[in-house]
């Protein structure tokens, strides 16, 4: 344990919270929600008769969703470590329940969601936030297994394997490669062995390149996003009309409300493809503008992950820098795939892309962030030179 001495900073509730990290979030919200009514108006009326249905039915999610924060806000770190292990268990058992006929909800020929009347609930969500508290509970308390034995290194490796079959049964490729490299990034912060990691990045990589060369549709998108033109009107169909919106929008956009591509050109507008509706509808200055927002948030939250490990805070350090790896690649891979950058595969861009569970599940993640920010703030450690020291030290002086 470290020997250095804390004391408790009796710091008003208003001065421990994180107040541009809590501004950039409620920015990201507020783009979404005017971003889900402006994609979707067209669709939603010819489909629902109601031009604001989703525009709704999305304010109705972010309304739950700073309930839910609220909530998890409350709830100590101490709890969500103790419980980390019960958290493993409860996802592992919706992740096998969701594919049983008559009790997971198939929508598009992937079974991934539970039906609650009114709203449905993506699984693979949930596992996400999960195994963020779980495997950051793992590594901070297994250190010495993880870093001079093969058996610490084979036990979340395992863990990761079924979590990864089972959202490829549903079929889920995004989320297992977004969860995938959540865990690794995770597991070289916590101080695994060179070699270790580097074998675990040669059998990730392998093994999701044979599940996408395996597939026959993951392996026609794969051909599609090399020349999309050469099947425009058929499987780069998508793609292609995702470049046009980026095309439209040239330097400054069309103006909010004015895409084109919205009009019945472009599936899944307000969904996946929301960023191709931004970039023609505020052209390449707005993209950049809500890049820069994300990179802000994100950037704001692998500081609170190295305030956390230069106090010695494992649980929490390691569970916010993998919900900063969380938002990165999952806003990386939909922006990639919008603009042409990757193959396409369906995942929703935090708090922008219409999808309740989605946007439960990141204002769960924020209210985890500040949370671990609002403990932070409330001890000050008395050696912050600590920071400076290298990663395998610091990470074993901390254990």
């Amino acid at each position: 344990m470290i020997n250095a001495t804390t004391h408790f900073n009796q710091l008003p509730l208003s001065q421990r919270i994180d107040w541009p990290l809590l501004c950039l979030w409620l920015a990201l919200m507020s783009i979404g929600l005017i971003m889900v009514a402006s994609a979707s108006v067209s669709f939603a009326a010819l489909t629902y008769n109601d031009a604001w249905f989703f525009a709704k039915r999305h304010a109705v999610y972010m309304l739950l969703g700073i309930v839910l924060a609220m909530f998890v806000v409350c709830v100590p770190m101490s709890v969500w470590q103790r419980y980390a292990g019960h958290f493993l268990l409860l996802t592992f058992f919706l992740l096998v329940i969701v594919l049983i006929p008559g009790i997971g909800k198939k929508v598009n020929g992937s079974q991934r969601w539970f039906s609650l009347g009114v709203i449905s609930i993506q699984v693979s969500e949930i596992a996400k936030f999960c195994a963020v508290v779980f495997f950051a509970s793992f590594f901070a308390r297994r250190y010495q297994e993880l870093h001079f034995g093969w058996q610490g290194f084979l036990k979340p490796l395992m863990v990761v394997g079924v979590f990864v079959g089972l959202l490829l049964l549903e079929p889920d490729f995004g989320s297992s490669v977004v969860l995938s490299a959540t865990v690794f990034a995770m597991m070289f912060i916590a101080g695994v062995r060179m070699l270790h990691f580097l074998l675990l990045i040669v059998i990730g990589v392998g093994g999701l390149a044979a599940v996408a060369v395996l597939s026959p549709y993951r392996m026609q998108r794969l051909i599609t996003f090399l020349d999309p033109w050469a099947d425009q009107f058929n499987t780069g169909y998508q793609l292609t009309q995702s470049l046009i919106g980026f095309g439209r929008g040239e330097w400054f956009g069309l103006g909010l409300g004015n895409s084109l591509q919205k009009l019945f050109f472009l599936p899944e507008a307000h969904t996946d493809f929301i960023f191709a509706i931004i970039a023609e509808e505020f052209g390449l200055i707005g993209a950049i503008v809500l890049l820069g927002i994300f990179a802000a948030l994100i950037l704001r939250i692998f500081n609170v992950a190295k305030q956390n490990l230069a106090a010695g805070k494992m649980f929490p350090a390691l569970a916010t820098f993998g919900i900063a790896i969380l938002f990165s690649f999952q806003v990386f891979i939909n922006m990639g795939v919008s603009s042409g950058l990757l193959p396409t595969k369906g995942l929703t861009l935090p708090f922008i892309s219409y999808g309740g569970s989605s946007l439960l599940i990141c204002c769960v993640l924020m209210a985890f962030v500040m949370r671990v920010q609002w403990e932070l703030a409330g001890y000050v450690p008395a050696v912050p030179e600590i920071a400076k020291t290298p990663r395998r030290s610091l990470v074993e002086a901390a254990t």
